[in-house]
């Protein structure tokens, strides 16, 4: 079978509790297709009531006995319109999922409503919620995610949706479950050592990071290009060339006295390091970059640097009071091996460079790299357009 793009929307509710972690998570792990977009929009009035509509014109019923089209359709309209007192849009999630039978997949993982929904083995299972009265009547749904059954139908809520996210997505702004008035912006990306096979990885680790209590205003999944890499990663080429010195500088010592069988002093030593710390340096330099972008950089020719590269990254944009100190506490620091138990590091992390995430060590630099990364642009349209939807 050929791929296919499936899609699921997060839904309001399911953000501002936090959820968003667990059913990324399970979205992967259940339906093994590759995450390859994703897009925080603020819908208008004008999108939720043409989606609430598409929903009311879908209209399937799955053969539980419950009409979802009808369900759905209202929930949206309840839930995923402005708040009408404060006039405040609220936060939903694109994901869209890539692999063969996809579509089929999502909607598996998400799951239908049912009177029994016990099992804790799909999104809605887990996550969502149905409630009727004795009569039998659904008195409160809440579904966690939302997706549609057929190549058909996902082509026309994935148009709807791209379309309207040109204007209602990015980093969103003055959302009702966000209070950003005194709160700073961080970025956070989920490195290429979460995407080399599929499972919940992805997903675990935003779960840690929304114990912070943060709130996420955007959402990208992005090919590094080596010129991003170079702009994202310059200021510590330098810092590199340089700390490198006394380490090689030592080993170089060492590595000669035993393969000449002659002693050093430590001025040789010194000089050894100014030679050779800049290589090394610029070595690891060159890994770091293959790391991310997965290219390597003397083999790449200049006029290929802006093209996407081969590794995969999830950005996302965290605010809320002393955003960047909390996210960097739960990241823990650069090596692994002296982060603290349960922080991300401690437990994805495997040495400084494959460490799981990267996030901003100041304000400042999270609008630097926020503007490299250009979490605000999507690339969806192409995306739609490679796949003839």
């Amino acid at each position: 079978m050929a791929e296919q793009l499936g899609f699921a929307l997060i839904t309001p509710y399911a953000l501002m509790k936090s959820r968003t972690g667990g059913i990324i998570g399970r979205l992967i792990m259940r339906t093994g297709c590759e995450l390859v977009g994703t897009r925080m929009i603020a819908p208008s009035a004008e999108l939720a009531k043409s989606y609430a509509e598409l929903l009311r014109r879908h209209g399937d019923t799955k053969g539980t006995g419950i009409d979802e089209g009808e369900l759905l359709s209202k929930y949206v309209e309840d839930t995923f319109m402005p708040d009408p007192e404060t006039g405040k849009r609220r936060r939903v999630m694109l994901l869209i999922f890539k692999g063969e039978d996809a579509i089929a997949k999502v909607n598996r993982a998400i799951g239908h409503f049912s009177t029994h929904m016990q099992s804790a083995e799909t999104v809605r299972d887990t996550y969502g919620d149905l409630m009727l009265n004795e009569a039998g009547e659904v008195t409160f749904i809440e579904p966690a995610a939302i997706s549609a059954p057929t190549p058909e139908k996902t082509a026309e809520a994935l148009r709807l949706w791209v379309n309207g996210s040109e204007e209602d997505g990015g980093i969103v702004q003055d959302v009702a479950d966000v209070q950003e008035e005194g709160s700073e912006r961080t970025l956070v990306m989920l490195k290429p050592d979460n995407f080399r096979v599929p499972s919940a990885r992805p997903g675990t680790i935003i779960d840690i990071f929304s114990g912070s209590g943060l709130r996420i205003l955007a959402a990208k999944v992005d090919r590094m290009s080596i010129a991003e890499a170079l702009e994202f990663y310059g200021p510590v080429r330098d810092v590199l060339r340089e700390k490198l010195k006394p380490r090689s500088g030592s080993q170089s010592r060492m590595a000669i006295e035993k393969e000449l069988g002659v002693a050093l002093d430590d001025e040789t030593e010194k000089q050894l390091g100014e030679l050779v710390g800049p290589h090394l340096g610029e070595q690891q330099f060159n890994e770091l970059v293959q790391f991310m972008t997965g290219t390597w950089l003397p083999d790449c020719p200049e006029s290929d640097f802006d093209k996407p590269g081969e590794a995969r990254i999830l950005a996302l944009v965290y605010t809320g009071p002393d955003a960047v100190k909390k996210i960097r506490n739960i990241l823990g620091p650069t090596d692994p091996s002296k982060a603290a138990p349960g922080s991300v590091r401690r437990e994805y992390g495997q040495d400084v460079m494959v460490n799981a995430a990267h996030a901003s060590d100041s304000t400042d630099n999270a609008k630097r790299e926020m503007a490299i990364i250009k979490v605000h642009r999507d690339g969806l349209q192409k995306l739609l357009t490679k796949h003839g939807i």
